[in-house]
């Protein structure tokens, strides 16, 4: 019995694990390296941006070396803001394109959408994770000041961020975050998705990093750093494509959707089968656990859960 139990937890290690992923998450590979117009490959700012105002863009992101100690890979992205004719432009790296088309910061004329009938500037998405995990280092001028991360699960659409009327109905799931300065360290970050629909097909991600929450907010030299960007599969049912219920682990714990009954009573494994805890949704939301992976269960679902 001890034997087929842990295959069972074997098999659900494997799926989660190889969940559909970002392109180029891990920002090795760069195009046009050493040029104005460098870029991690799958990844576009300012230079390769659309609009009325691309003319007049400027290079605001580089490769980097600073890196995380045990870091995987040997380069990060550098995202910097920067004053141009007067007005600070936030740093801004997306997995779409940036349009430009005012100079007003805040003007609903610029903004990052995905391009489908372009490659270049779209990531094709045909999973559900249920978190986007990433490493960053964050230096600000004004301790005020927050940096931001918008993730976009959507369907077939040119989804447009800062989302409109026209891509609302397009929306499968989104997961934001803003944050404060690291202090000069690296720090790893997990970004629940909530899956609020209406659209329920996942075909694309869009995925936006900004040196500033407030278009034009930042100040001049802002920077972050970014690396290993993952989707994070916790749940057994990866073939699902729409699912409320799931119960994922962050800074502050463990955490469950709402969608579970109050009642809903749940155990904790480790990945060897032990049983660690158990306990309601209510009672087990914001427990910590050690850094690993472990199945967390009730008399209905199954859901994976990495501790960090």
């Amino acid at each position: 019995m001890k034997k087929i139990y842990a295959s069972f937890f074997t098999i659900l290690f494997s799926l989660a694990a190889f969940g559909q992923q970002i392109d180029n998450g891990s920002m090795e590979n760069w195009d046009n390296l050493g040029s104005n117009d460098e870029e991690p490959s799958n990844w576009n700012s300012f230079m390769t941006a659309s609009g009325g105002l691309s003319l007049f863009a400027s290079k605001q992101v580089e490769q980097s070396s600073d890196i995380r100690s045990g870091a995987s890979g040997m380069y990060s992205a550098r995202v910097f803001s920067k004053s141009t004719i007067g007005i600070i432009a936030n740093g801004n790296l997306t997995l779409g394109r940036i349009n430009m088309g005012s100079s007003t910061p805040n003007s609903t004329s610029n903004y990052n959408y995905t391009d489908t009938g372009n490659s270049d500037f779209s990531q094709q998405l045909n999973s559900s994770p249920d978190s986007i995990a990433f490493w960053v280092k964050y230096n600000n001028s004004s301790s005020s000041d927050l940096a931001r991360i918008k993730a976009i699960i959507h369907d077939d659409y040119d989804y447009v961020d800062p989302m409109t009327s026209e891509s609302e109905p397009h929306v499968v799931a989104d997961a934001a975050l803003n944050f404060e300065s690291t202090d000069g360290s690296w720090v790893r970050k997990s970004v629940p998705f909530d899956y609020v629909g209406p659209s329920t097909t996942p075909e694309y991600i869009l995925v936006t990093f900004t040196t500033n929450m407030i278009p034009g907010g930042g100040s001049d030299g802002d920077e972050i750093f970014i690396d290993d960007v993952e989707l994070i599969y916790n749940t057994s049912g990866l073939s699902a494509q729409y699912n409320r219920h799931w119960v994922a682990y962050n800074e502050s714990g463990l955490l469950f959707s709402n969608d579970f009954q109050s009642d809903t009573f749940f155990k904790v494994f480790s990945m060897s089968g032990t049983l660690l805890c158990s306990g309601t949704s209510a009672q087990l939301s914001g427990r910590n656990l050690n850094q690993g992976m472990y199945l967390i269960t009730n008399n209905k679902d199954s859901f994976k859960v990495v501790a960090h």
